[in-house]
């Protein structure tokens, strides 16, 4: 006969075993049931970061102030490393993280979550695209190469902790090596047939030799030693040993690197017998879908970007006739309106208040104008702003260029591209949502360059509001702009996807008015140099457009531009798929 009190005290088992349970079944089979899937993918997202963050400490130091928040506490103080991928192994590494990908339920997610998984399937795809054509990847170049942008990132790199100071002098002791790893990058690009041409390499031997042979001190130097005498935390004898270990280091490593590559490339020179752009080498069209993909962040095909192209060409030269046609003056002259700021400080003041009405506010934020040194200026853009550590959001630095002889009008949205609400103003804004770190790593081009470009078309109203007679002649001063910027794009897909050569770039300018040979040549050699590069600024900057007209289609007379502005801001930089899937849902 069963024991009743034993089959009770069994009853009251099973009752309470079952409470965890259902409690479990219910928290996983409804919304709250996130709370698990959503802590296995933030776990793999931050595991993601800290692998991929650490493989550079030139961006973990700039992703980063304080590395320890995202658990780092251990990484090497190198470059990074620079070769090409065994395709097995590359093949191996992209089948486990997709598999890795595909074991969250993306309905189980935040929709942050959704957003950061969306970007990384999105890359894993782009990365596929890019097996069969990793060797057309290049490094080096005059303007946008690592040799040119790493003065300006060591000169900026701050020093925040006594580590910081250790990692920056192991970083210059590094750099022999690591422009060793990138000359024998360039040697079997050689080797496969697709190695620079000849005037691309001697324009990265100038700027080289132009580092080499920068003023006595060198500039480095100069600013290492102002960035010592601000930082408190080192005595007068451990001030001196840096500055001599500094300068040591930039004598017996910085610079002979840098004439290192150069003699390594000189003697590589006229192994580039392609002329012309990636439609010139094998699988060239194929690198160059990956670049529209993981670079502009647009899933359109070359053709659909084209036609986008024309006819947003046919509307802007629509818009001029229409606006000489009301004041033929224009047909005499037109210039730009000249403004009346002191400085590029009081022009970024300005835009802070200009933009209140179109764009969300943004909590006080400090910045600082700075000035390229002039054994940069030739090789640098006419101005750019460098990324702060996203759990500091500063230094704010926005560089301008001197040599780069700006108007008055021209200076003022060059500052909005970079600083408000541009790039500055972006980053900040996005970095305040406390987005996942692994997000500031994955930021297509066409996004961050297609937001700076939109709000420029913004500053030229912006500029003259105090002067209503000048806003045709800022108007036109903009579709200037933006009909260079289509017909530079219309060339990059020509020359990189059609295949064209110098001469059909120049019948395509002429056909234009550009009849100056010389000009049209350094425009072809800097695409040539550059692909994909004007397409990340137009057609990022049509995205916008585009998204901007379907939302005012949708919403009609409920249409908020500074709401709408305000979600693409809390979206953050994404392929534009993702951007539109989650603007809209």
């Amino acid at each position: 006969m069963p024991n009743p009190k034993r089959k009770k005290r069994l009853l009251l088992s099973l009752l309470f075993l079952s409470i965890p349970l259902a409690t479990f079944l219910t928290l996983w089979l409804t919304p709250a049931g996130g709370i698990f899937e959503n802590s296995r993918f933030q776990k793999y997202a931050e595991k993601r970061f800290c692998q991929e963050a650490c493989s550079s400490v030139i961006n973990l130091h700039y992703t980063l102030s304080d590395p320890s928040l995202a658990g780092i506490n251990d990484y090497q103080a190198t470059f990074g490393s620079v070769c090409l991928p065994d395709p097995e192994e590359q093949e191996a590494a992209l089948q486990e993280e997709e598999a890795a990908l595909e074991q969250f339920d993306e309905n189980a997610l935040s929709e942050e979550n959704r957003i950061t998984l969306d970007i990384l399937r999105q890359d894993l795809e782009d990365q596929k695209l890019l097996c069969s054509c990793f060797a057309l990847q290049e490094v080096l170049g005059p303007s946008l190469g690592t040799q040119a942008q790493l003065p300006v990132l060591l000169a900026e790199y701050t020093f925040r902790t006594s580590q910081d100071i250790t990692d920056y002098l192991k970083l210059h002791s590094d750099l022999p090596r690591y422009f060793q790893e990138i000359l024998a990058f360039e040697q079997e690009k050689a080797s496969l047939g697709v190695f620079m041409n000849d005037a691309c390499v001697d324009r990265i031997v100038e700027q080289c030799n132009s580092f080499v042979n920068a003023s006595d001190p060198h500039y480095l130097q100069t600013v290492f030693e102002e960035k010592l005498s601000s930082f408190e935390d080192l005595t007068p004898e451990e001030r001196d040993a840096c500055l001599d270990a500094h300068a040591k280091l930039m004598e017996s490593c910085v610079l002979p690197a840098y004439r290192q590559l150069s003699d390594g490339l000189l003697a590589l020179r006229g192994s580039g017998t392609n002329q012309t752009g990636l439609a010139g080498f094998e699988h060239g069209t194929d690198y160059y879908l990956y670049l529209l993909r993981s670079q502009v962040g647009t899933d359109a095909t070359p053709e659909e970007i084209e036609q986008r192209l024309y006819r947003q060409l046919n509307e802007d030269t629509k818009e001029v006739s229409e606006i000489v046609s009301a004041d033929p003056s224009f047909l005499l002259s037109v210039s730009a309106p000249e403004l009346n700021f002191s400085s590029p400080e009081s022009m970024l003041e300005d835009l802070t208040t200009a933009i209140t009405d179109d764009f969300p506010p943004l909590e006080q934020v400090t910045w600082e104008i700075k000035y390229v040194d002039e054994a940069l200026e030739d090789f640098l853009s006419p101005a750019f702003y460098l990324t702060p550590p996203v759990d500091t959001n500063s230094p704010n630095s926005i560089y301008i260029n001197n040599s780069s002889r700006m108007s008055s009008l021209e200076l003022y949205t060059t500052l909005a591209h970079e600083g408000f609400p541009g790039h500055l103003y972006q980053t900040v804004f996005f970095s305040l949502t406390d987005a996942p770190y692994i997000r500031h790593l994955y930021a297509p081009g066409g996004y961050i360059e297609g937001w700076a470009t939109y709000v420029e078309s913004y500053a030229y109203e912006y500029a003259v509001r105090s002067n209503p007679e000048q806003t045709d002649s800022a108007r036109l001063m903009w579709l200037n702009r933006s009909i260079n910027l289509c017909l530079y794009s219309l060339m990059d897909i020509g020359i990189h996807y059609h295949g064209w050569n110098q001469a059909q770039t120049e019948h395509f300018l002429s056909a234009f008015g550009i009849t100056d040979t010389a000009l049209a040549d350094e425009i072809f050699q800097y695409i040539v140099e550059t692909p994909a590069n004007y397409l990340k600024y137009y057609v990022g900057y049509l995205n916008f457009e585009d998204l901007k007209q379907e939302m005012q289609q949708k919403e009609q007379e409920d249409f908020s531009l500074k709401e709408f502005h305000e979600k693409l801001l809390e979206i953050g930089p994404a392929p534009f798929s993702v951007v539109r899937k989650y603007l809209f849902s």
